[in-house]
């Protein structure tokens, strides 16, 4: 008898785990919700990050004089560094 009956369990496992499961999750995702409230959305999370990332540029370059650039021909290396400098000589 035993045997039947875990058999039936078994094979009904699906049917009722799911629902559980399903109706478990509900209530804990509104009882958080109940819980936390709902905050209103601040001025920063509005705004889209190419839109934050746009402000943050323009506030890193507000102070600076943007017509000093430093000359080509005073740069020292035009490419970057390879890696472990292995590839270049040393400059001296």
């Amino acid at each position: 008898m035993w045997s039947v009956l875990w058999a039936a369990v078994r094979s009904k496992a699906p049917y009722v785990t799911f629902p559980v499961a399903f109706v478990v999750g509900l209530v804990g995702y509104h009882l958080e919700w109940f819980l936390r409230g709902d905050p209103p959305p601040t001025a920063e999370e509005e705004r889209s990050i190419s839109e934050q990332r746009e402000e943050r540029k323009l506030q890193e370059i507000a102070g600076k004089d943007l017509t000093k650039v430093v000359s080509l021909k005073d740069k020292l290396e035009f490419a970057p560094r390879a890696v472990l400098n292995r590839n270049r000589p040393e400059k001296s």
